[in-house]
């Protein structure tokens, strides 16, 4: 049987932070360089900003987003061979979710696009689950939890909104 190398990252005390394969490391570098070109490849000039080849595809109307969306995917996807856990996997897909939606928005998508960098933020919470596993699930899971209270609660005000103009227009006739 023939045993893959690994990679141990080990802390200033001498404890052992993570242990991974050399493939799951590489497979690592390579979604963050494939974030890193998405997101931040390219400096604004005379400012410290910068955007990705994901922002400039948002440029061409619906198709440029689907295709920014479907790129997107793809470090989900490698999240999902690495191993990582559905709920991980959800708040990756919920970013990309939200960068897609939004940068449907002519212009202002492009904007947010360019400040949300959806894969940078995928690839961190990647990096977090594979580091420290039991942390990342804990927060992710409050993080779901406090997002479906919070759409809860959105829905009963959109409900107690729609049933007062209801009845506001109602008293009208």
């Amino acid at each position: 049987m023939k045993r893959s190398p690994r990679v141990i990252s080990v802390d200033a005390a001498g404890k052992v932070q993570s242990v991974e394969t050399a493939r799951a490391h590489e497979t690592r570098k390579q979604l963050s360089r494939l974030a890193w070109l998405l997101d931040s490849s390219i400096p604004i000039p005379g400012t410290r900003l910068t955007v990705g080849i994901d922002a400039l595809l948002g440029l061409f109307p619906v198709l440029g987003d689907l295709v920014g969306v479907l790129i997107s995917s793809y470090i989900v996807n490698e999240a999902a061979r690495l191993g990582a856990p559905r709920i991980v996997l959800l708040r990756m897909a919920l970013n990309v979710g939200i960068e897609g939606v939004i940068g449907i928005i002519p212009f202002a998508g492009d904007v947010f696009d360019a400040a949300w960098k959806a894969n940078q933020r995928n690839v961190r919470l990647l990096d977090a689950w594979l580091d420290r596993p039991g942390k990342t699930e804990r927060t992710t899971r409050l993080f779901s939890v406090m997002l479906v209270l919070g759409l809860i609660l959105l829905l009963v005000l959109l409900g107690t909104a729609g049933f007062f103009l209801v009845r506001w227009v109602i008293g009208l006739l």
